[in-house]
């Protein structure tokens, strides 16, 4: 099990999404911290300036971060958009 923490701007961005969605997304996250490797549900994003993974739950993607280590005790969400709008500033 892993901890979930939302940056400020993530938890700005699940309130401008329909509350059903926002809801399905927290959710599914939820759904993979509590297994083994969360990771295995990721993508690694290349040249991200952003975070280094992505979570794909419908057309929204999560992207967050792990720490230095590579340890995964915290999963940091940053941004939750829509996939048309998420990599634009990446």
């Amino acid at each position: 099990m892993f901890d979930v923490v939302y940056t400020k701007k993530a938890r700005k961005d699940l309130r401008t999404i329909d509350l059903k969605i926002s809801q399905k997304i927290i959710e599914k996250v939820f759904h993979y911290s509590q297994q083994k490797n969360p990771l295995k549900f990721a993508k690694k994003l290349k040249g991200s300036i952003l975070g280094d993974y992505r979570f794909r739950i419908g057309n929204y993607r999560v992207i967050f971060d792990v720490d230095k280590k590579g340890n995964i005790k915290i999963l940091l969400i940053l941004s939750v958009k829509h996939r048309r709008e998420v990599y634009r500033n990446m």
